[in-house]
């Protein structure tokens, strides 16, 4: 590794090492090669990009599909001293003029760009006259039609090896599997790129996966720890988005409902908010979270279920970026699963992408479903090696119980089977129990051999048995024929008898606080005598992030203030061998810190 790439990481970043492949990825791209990078969440990608462009002549040029969050980006370099700036649309035409003038004269280090402002010829031809460092394409899985997040701008961007053959290129995602890679290869002409996969383990963020009864107040047991703590909940609608945020705030949580349906204005202020304070949890689509680079959220929360091991990977591993515990939770039902084969169903794509999207869901459900440890599904699917049991999830904590449900299995198929397979679970469910009512009448089926022979099982145990086959592949919902429950050739083995099944019983303990990563566990890590301090820290902290208008973190990480409250260094050359604090920000925010940390080192 360059001496160069170490001593921009040490007095610009504040870091003494590399981690991972990132020297590697470096050195090749600062030579001039192209590379494709795997990295998960948190794992530095943004320095595989940054540090070449400040090694090579020019300017890096990042494309990132998200405007809204380019701000922060440009303003977290700038915090550091690089000469960074973006071009979209929501410059002035001033601005933007004044920036051209800065990328012509060679004053800036990097620029931040959308694709389809990059793509326009005015653009090009504006970066044909610049001198270039090197393209970096962020969120590359965008360019995949087989991936969770497909934009049509991103196809375009082959022409960059076209119109710049001579220019490196990076494109880095924290979210792809094997297909999906070989796409972004292809579509985005890296065939002679070096590939650097990193492992896919977040292993401080905590698996949960629970049957869906009472959403909300599942919901609200959940967050009872976690009233102080930054974090996001997905919903699939607008209106569940807009209706769960309204009943948060109502509990006492400050939760900001986010769509695509919102005023621009709105979404960005209540972005700018979760970015900017402490405890603010977020109601969003999955409009929101591309990009996001807040350090602190401490849980990812799903009402709804994703559409793929992607989107959930994806959108999990926005929580813990600090590499502190956080938490993945989710509920889901059956409802869920019968809405998402209605939207791979009901698309427009072909026989071959609907196939893929279905393939897709069944994986996500197989991962919901496990009894086993999730961490090593959504690894293995991904094709990560995993231990057998990872010990931070549901399963490995407290292992679910199973129970024989072979017979009750042979029931419900029969019942579906002597019904015609063309009645929904509710119907199915009223002839096991033996209720009589208009429909069962209506129908005759309380002549059948099957009607009442499931008296004996309540019903939310049925639910869960139509659940847990229908994910297995067993039963198939028909969601053209009003959602009518199906065989599939699969259930042949346990109707006969050939097979046994054992499926998972749904009472759900609750973990201890300490197992959960709660927020008790995590507030041990500072000692009662030091807390004054710490509070003492993160109000200074705020206290420049508003005078910079920049988040906290931009500041300084939370990590980087426990290390000051470990260590009380009192010098700058002290504060200097403090992880997170360069030369930069030394000169900058030291002055505080070191103000706060003398008076306490001289009291004790």
């Amino acid at each position: 590794m360059s001496q160069k790439a170490l001593e921009i990481l040490n007095s610009l970043y504040g870091y003494d090492s590399f981690r991972g492949h990132q020297a590697e990825i470096i050195e090749h791209v600062s030579a001039g090669n192209n590379a494709l990078v795997l990295m998960p969440t948190g794992g530095g990608k943004s320095l595989c990009y940054q540090i070449p462009s400040l090694i090579r002549d020019g300017v890096g040029v990042i494309i990132s599909p998200l405007i809204a969050l380019m701000q922060d980006q440009v303003d977290a370099m700038q915090q550091l001293g690089v000469k960074a700036a973006f071009l979209n649309s929501s410059l002035s035409h001033s601005e933007q003029n004044i920036i051209e003038q800065q990328l012509m004269a060679g004053q800036l280090d990097l620029l931040y760009i959308a694709p389809e402002r990059l793509i326009q010829s005015y653009t090009l031809d504006l970066l044909e006259r610049c001198k270039l460092a090197l393209f970096a394409i962020d969120e590359a899985h965008c360019v995949s039609q087989w991936g969770h997040d497909f934009r049509s701008d991103y196809l375009s961007l082959s022409l960059l090896n076209e119109r710049f053959p001579a220019i490196p290129r990076i494109a880095l995602t924290a979210t792809a599997d094997v297909r999906t890679r070989k796409e972004i290869v292809e579509r985005l002409s890296l065939v002679d790129a070096n590939s650097y996969i990193s492992g896919f383990d977040r292993p401080n963020i905590r698996y949960a996966i629970a049957n869906k009864t009472t959403a909300k107040k599942q919901l609200l047991d959940f967050l009872k720890q976690r009233k102080s703590e930054a974090g996001i909940v997905y919903c699939l609608s607008r209106k569940k988005v807009e209706d769960t945020a309204a009943w948060l705030t109502q509990q006492g949580f400050t939760a900001l409902p986010y769509h695509a349906g919102l005023p621009a204005q709105l979404r960005q202020t209540h972005q700018s908010r979760f970015l900017r304070e402490d405890g603010v949890i977020i109601v969003a689509t999955i409009a929101f979270g591309m990009g996001i680079d807040k350090p602190d959220v401490r849980f990812v929360a799903h009402l709804d279920l994703p559409k793929s091991i992607e989107a959930y990977y994806q959108e999990t591993g926005r929580a813990g970026r600090d590499g502190q515990p956080a938490d993945a939770w989710m509920v889901y039902g059956l409802q869920d699963v019968v809405r998402l084969q209605q939207m791979a169903q009901g698309s427009d794509g072909s026989e071959q992408f609907k196939r893929a999207e279905r393939h897709k869901l069944d994986a996500m459900l197989g991962l919901c479903e496990v009894t086993s440890c999730r961490r090593k599904v959504l690894l293995n699917y991904f094709a990560d090696n995993a231990p057998e049991q990872c010990g931070n999830c549901d399963n490995c904590q407290i292992p679910p119980e199973t129970w024989d449900a072979t017979e009750a299995a042979q029931k419900l198929l029969s019942c579906v089977y002597r019904t015609g397979q063309r009645f929904g679970a509710v119907h199915v469910m009223d002839v096991l129990q033996g209720k009589e009512t208009e429909k069962v009448l209506q129908h005759h089926h309380h002549q059948l051999s099957t009607f009442g022979i499931g008296a004996d099982i309540h019903e939310a145990r049925w639910r869960s048995v139509i659940r847990q086959l229908v994910v297995r592949g067993l039963l198939r919902v028909d969601i053209e024929g009003y959602s009518a429950l199906q065989l599939t050739d699969l259930c042949r083995p346990v109707l006969k008898g050939e097979q046994s099944l054992f499926l998972r019983i749904e009472e759900i303990k609750a973990p201890s606080a300490k197992k959960a990563g709660s927020k008790s566990a995590r507030k041990a890590q500072i000692q009662p005598e030091d807390q004054e301090l710490w509070d003492e820290l993160r109000e200074c902290r705020k206290m420049l992030s508003d005078e910079f208008n920049v988040p906290p973190y931009v500041i300084f990480h939370d990590a980087t203030l426990k290390e000051m409250l470990d260590t009380l260094p009192t010098s700058e050359a002290e504060l200097l061998t403090i992880t997170g604090v360069g030369e930069s920000k030394l000169e900058k925010y030291g002055g505080d810190f070191l103000d706060i940390l003398r008076r306490y080192a001289e009291a004790s």
